[in-house]
């Protein structure tokens, strides 16, 4: 019993039942005294108001009246079944009516219950005994034989609903922890599968049902679909971060070896320290850039956020760029319609600029065009970066924006250039896209504007 009552599942069965249970009870009560009641009072007003009538008739007419009276009422023929009359004298020798004599000790003037005998027949009769002005006994009643089967079988009726209730109450307890442990364990089963077994695709199963445990399970589902991508990809990352790692640490481990070997002059220990100076700072930028994507994916420099004019910032990453582009035969072009605003972080938007930039002048050809064009639609701003090289082929845009993933291996660089473009763009609540420019590639960067944020 401990265990079931440990479970969460029992206990919300159990108060659902429980409920279903009182709502009978009280539906039960309302109906008994809907019913009972009425006919109880409807008795008692009808008791009264002949008791009231025949009192009346003894102060205009005397008890012979009253008499006459009461022969009439029971000879009549309504309620001849259930009504009760009684006149007696000060003697207390009965005048009229169809009970015998009644004892009137503390009873005067008020409706109560008592056992009489009814033409020959014991019965139960609710009645109103009152003293005349001349001292007889008047008594006016009812019969509640009726009445009083009727209220057993509503309470007969009550007692069989309360217990189907509690059976059902009990066995619908029993069902619904079942099926809510049974849909629970699915999910339990499948999160030790994944804990224990270290089994990333393992998924729960999803019932044809649209219910809550469905839902629960397609989002449990995506979260582990997410788990396992990045588990994969921090796989990826390491390994690849190991190998990028490891040549550079390898080549100046090679060229100090080399010059302190021997007998070596001093130009050739400055020329590999230089180098190695060169190497360490290659991959002091690559931690750089990995940290950089990290705190753009964590979302810590949102808090920072301030309205930034993108005309402001494309002409000054323009203005870095623009005597390097010249001299290498590249033109650079800008279009700026508006004044097109976003919430951001300036370092950063002019860092995943100034990534797409490089990007451009490294991968396109000589001469080259490289065009940068920023509008403001309603609730969106819009930022393209367009060149007329060689693009990407379309099943390889989705994978140039994961981290150290390169297509082109002879140019130097180490494939993390778009991916912290990607990431910063995702902080921005931005999308990205990379589109064919026929010829060369487009990409399409889309913010929220900075009224739509606010």
């Amino acid at each position: 019993m401990d265990r079931f009552w440990k479970s969460a599942a029992f206990r919300l069965s159990l108060i659902c039942g429980g409920l279903v249970v009182v709502s009978v009870i009280l539906l039960s009560t309302a109906f008994y005294f809907g019913t009972v009641g009425v006919l109880m009072r409807g008795a008692n007003d009808k008791i009264i108001t002949a008791a009231d009538r025949l009192a009346q008739s003894a102060k205009s007419g005397g008890a012979a009246q009253v008499a006459t009276r009461i022969e009439q009422l029971l000879n009549d023929g309504v309620d001849s079944d259930t009504e009760i009359y009684l006149l007696a004298d000060v003697e207390g020798k009965p005048v009229a009516g169809n009970i015998a004599m009644l004892d009137d000790a503390g009873s005067l003037d008020r409706v109560i219950d008592r056992n009489v005998v009814r033409n020959g027949r014991p019965s139960i009769g609710r009645m109103l005994l009152h003293r005349l002005p001349d001292g007889s006994l008047l008594v006016v009643g009812r019969d509640m034989s009726d009445l009083n089967e009727i209220n057993a079988l509503i309470w007969r009726a009550i007692g069989i609903g309360a217990l189907l209730a509690l059976v059902l109450s009990v066995v619908g307890t029993v069902f619904f922890r079942s099926r809510i442990e049974r849909k629970i364990w699915a999910i339990r089963y499948a999160a030790l599968d994944i804990e224990e077994a270290g089994n990333l695709k393992r998924r729960i199963p999803v019932s044809g049902e649209s219910d809550e445990f469905a839902r629960l399970s397609k989002d449990l589902n995506r979260m582990l679909d997410r788990i396992e991508h990045l588990m994969t990809g921090v796989r990826h990352v390491s390994n690849t971060i190991a190998h990028n790692l490891r040549t550079p640490l390898g080549r100046i481990r090679s060229h100090l070896e080399e010059a302190l070997r021997g007998q070596t002059g001093d130009e050739k220990l400055v020329a590999a320290g230089r180098f190695a100076i060169i190497e360490i700072d290659d991959l002091i930028t690559l931690l750089d850039k990995l940290l950089q994507i990290a705190e753009a994916e964590l979302g810590t420099r949102r808090q920072i956020f301030e309205p930034i004019r993108l005309g402001d910032l494309v002409t000054n990453i323009f203005e870095l760029y623009d005597a390097a582009a010249e001299a290498t035969g590249v033109t650079l072009n800008k279009q700026i319609d508006g004044n097109p605003t976003i919430r951001g972080d300036k370092e950063l938007l002019a860092s995943a600029l100034a990534n797409l930039l490089d990007n451009a002048l490294k991968y396109t050809g000589r001469p080259a065009l490289i065009g940068v064009f920023a509008t403001q639609q309603a609730d969106r701003v819009t930022l393209l970066v367009h060149d007329d090289g060689p693009g990407i082929p379309a099943p390889e845009r989705s994978n140039v924006l994961q981290r150290f993933y390169r297509l082109d291996h002879s140019q130097p660089g180490y494939g993390i250039g778009l991916s912290i473009v990607a990431a910063i763009i995702h902080l921005h609540e931005g999308t990205l896209q990379l589109e064919d420019a026929t010829p060369g590639l487009i990409v399409r960067m889309v913010f929220p504007s900075v009224e739509s944020i606010t």
